[in-house]
């Protein structure tokens, strides 16, 4: 999770009117996104607005049309192997390594990033970490789908990577399998991670930032919190007062209630300040920037 040292460190990620085209289509339409060091940041939006392929440009697999890129201080366009070794990616389908043992492939797996990384996961350590221990020495074809998803994470890991990518990590995943899942990310430390999901608890789970993208535009940019004041600057309060329940906006609810107490004390009862809902937020904003764009 970042800090706010962080913040004043150079950024992991640095874009600025992204943009890329396929034909005569727009995918990304000048896309400006910043990841600092050991900051988690969901990439969210409906489908076909730009994530996978912002993603796939960031990783070096793609290149853009326009704008500029830094990825730990490269030009993901030029980057060579030193560089990728300091990149994890965990995408949406688990790698089809059924017959290899989950010792055995992580421990192979660590000799194509030693001669470019100081420390390398130790096997054992990261399988710990993922919390497959009791899964050692099972085939990968052994495993659930769960357990696959944290051999994933494993393998993105092994290098100690500078950033981590999470491309809808927890697709198809049971309530417990996503849980321990979260578990997972919430012990990495130092790692920052740039997350894309469709899962909004997950988004303001894990977490530092969320970035919505619509259209192939970045229409927010903030915390959860900050992005419920966007849309609606206003709170809740509901409360019981002498047997008489009363509800309000208000656009400062803590000194509203800090007042309310002062008056009145242990008279006030049922108290409830409620503001709106992360996906409240993201279907409106996704709602409005969707019209903006049709009537352009």
């Amino acid at each position: 999770m970042k800090t706010s040292d962080n913040q004043r460190e150079s950024p992991v990620v640095h874009t600025r009117d992204l943009r890329m085209r396929y034909g005569s289509t727009d995918v990304l339409k000048g896309v400006d996104l910043t990841v600092g060091p050991g900051e988690v940041v969901a990439l969210l939006g409906p489908n076909g607005a730009g994530k996978t392929t912002t993603i796939e440009i960031l990783e070096g697999f793609r290149k853009r049309s326009g704008g500029e890129v830094s990825v730990l201080g490269v030009d993901p366009d030029r980057g060579d192997e030193a560089w990728r070794a300091r990149l994890g990616v965990v995408l949406q389908s688990w790698r089809d390594h059924g017959r290899w043992r989950v010792r055995e492939l992580l421990s192979y797996l660590t000799l194509f990033y030693e001669p470019y990384r100081e420390r390398v996961f130790d096997p054992d350590e990261l399988i710990g970490l993922v919390g497959l221990t009791d899964h050692a020495d099972k085939r990968v074809g052994a495993l659930s789908g769960g357990q696959r998803r944290r051999l994933d994470v494993a393998v993105g890991l092994i290098g100690h990577p500078d950033l981590l990518f999470l491309d809808e990590p927890t697709v198809g995943f049971d309530p417990e399998a996503r849980r321990g899942f979260h578990e997972v990310v919430g012990r990495l430390t130092g790692t920052a991670i740039l997350l894309t999901t469709h899962d909004l608890t997950e988004a303001e789970k894990l977490a530092d930032r969320i970035v919505i993208l619509v259209s192939g535009r970045v229409v927010a940019d903030g915390t959860a919190a900050e992005l419920a004041d966007r849309i609606a600057g206003e709170a809740e309060v509901r409360y019981r007062l002498d047997g008489v329940e009363h509800v309000l906006s208000t656009a400062d609810s803590t000194s509203y209630v800090r007042e309310l107490f002062a008056e009145h004390g242990e008279a006030v009862d049922d108290l409830e300040v409620r503001r709106a809902s992360l996906e409240e937020v993201y279907l409106a904003l996704v709602r409005d920037s969707e019209h903006v764009a049709v009537s352009a």
